[in-house]
């Protein structure tokens, strides 16, 4: 299929604005990397305890940094919302890199007590009673125990009966409400009168609920961040290689500075949106550094063929011709594969934000390079050779067995 018939333009003629636009978008990407939002890596590389927290109420996330600030967490970070925003959670992250089952409690036990005292409105009237949103299992069933609403004193029965009360109470809790009891007289009918009176006087909803902890250590974190930095590395090192041996060492150096160049912008784009990079982003990266690579090598193709057609013609016209040949073809691959990863971005949920932010971005200057990055250098490095003296040295393809 061809969208354009016979293109003409002038794409080396451009090639100026180009390094401008280049320039801009690496700069200002680099600026933000070491001067404003440095590189934002997610808990992943850098290590700590991320906290799910889940709210009755669409959650205030300045009162919630205020909460956390004033508890003395001054290193935490907030992510709202997460998921979709009708589940009124966020994603809170602590500097606690510890990997033992103690520190999962601490990280837990430091944002229910943050949010209980400096968020929670029905925290200062409540002292000293159950926060049934937050109590696990273990703990409801000792408080009942303590309690006794059913008078059972020191029966053998006693334990099993409120331990089966407080599964019921915790199952109704996070299995059919998503962690959060709208009124404790929800629960008539789930537990007895007698539970129910009791949690009514002894206990309180807090509106909000821990869903999930989960910890990264410190070691972890660096050891990925080493392994992901050089995966990018020999992913680059290998397709240099490769388009060496393929075609010549030019046409490798300008496919990897290509690639190069998408990676810078795509990071910094991280860095000035503020946004983390996690494994994801990085297995996006990778993916985005072969399609830029796929790309190229069309390009560069379409330019050893027409060298051995066209071997009087300056280099420039038959770059510009090569790229106008297989201008259709780009068009077609990337404009699809962009319409897929845009729905992806828009429609894929956070979870999947950071990958598909960093494909939109990618396959957008991954096309870009190959056509106003990566041919240009191939002429620019053919002037340098005639200025020097020096003959052709980028090969034709070799003609066709019949």
């Amino acid at each position: 299929m061809e969208l354009f018939h016979n293109p003409r333009i002038d794409w080396l003629g451009k090639k100026w604005y180009f390094l401008g636009f280049s320039l801009i978008f690496s700069v200002s990407g680099l600026l933000s990397i070491f001067f404003w939002h440095g590189l934002p890596l997610d808990v992943d590389f850098r290590g700590g305890t991320v906290v799910r927290v889940k709210f009755a109420q669409p959650p205030d996330a300045d009162r919630i940094r205020a909460a956390i600030d004033k508890a003395g967490l001054r290193d935490a970070r907030i992510q709202q919302p997460y998921g979709p925003a009708v589940n009124n959670e966020v994603l809170v992250t602590l500097s606690r890199s510890a990997t033992n089952e103690s520190a999962i409690d601490q990280g837990r036990a430091a944002i229910v007590g943050t949010l209980s005292q400096n968020y929670s409105p029905s925290a200062a009237q409540n002292q000293g009673k159950l926060d049934l949103d937050n109590a696990s299992g273990t703990a409801l069933t000792s408080w009942l125990e303590q309690q006794d609403p059913e008078h059972l004193g020191n029966s053998p029965d006693a334990e099993t009966r409120y331990q089966d009360q407080a599964n019921a109470v915790t199952h109704y809790r996070d299995a059919d409400h998503s962690g959060i009891i709208d009124s404790i007289g929800d629960l008539r009918g789930v537990v007895d009168p007698a539970v129910l009176t009791a949690l009514q006087q002894g206990a309180y909803l807090s509106g909000f609920s821990v869903r999930s902890v989960e910890i990264v250590g410190a070691q972890v974190g660096k050891q990925l961040q080493h392994q992901a930095e050089l995966a990018t590395l020999y992913s680059l090192g290998g397709m240099l290689v490769y388009l060496w041996f393929r075609f010549e060492l030019i046409y490798g150096v300008a496919a990897v500075v290509a690639c190069f160049h998408d990676t810078i912008i795509t990071v910094g784009a991280f860095s000035l949106s503020n946004q983390e990079i996690s494994l994801t982003v990085i297995a996006a990266i990778l993916t985005l550094i072969g399609y830029s690579m796929n790309d190229t090598i069309v390009v560069f193709d379409r330019i050893r063929e027409n060298l051995r057609l066209s071997r009087r013609e300056p280099l420039a016209d038959l770059v510009n011709r090569s790229i106008n040949q297989t201008l259709s073809r780009t068009v077609l691959t990337s404009g699809l594969t962009f319409l897929t990863v845009l729905s992806l971005f828009l429609f894929g949920g956070e979870v999947l934000r950071g990958f598909s932010f960093a494909l939109v971005v990618g396959i957008l200057i991954g096309t870009y390079s190959s056509i106003a990055v990566a041919a240009p250098m191939l002429v620019a490095y053919q002037d340098w050779r005639a200025r020097r003296g020096r003959t052709a040295s980028l090969p034709a393809a070799k003609k066709a067995r019949v």
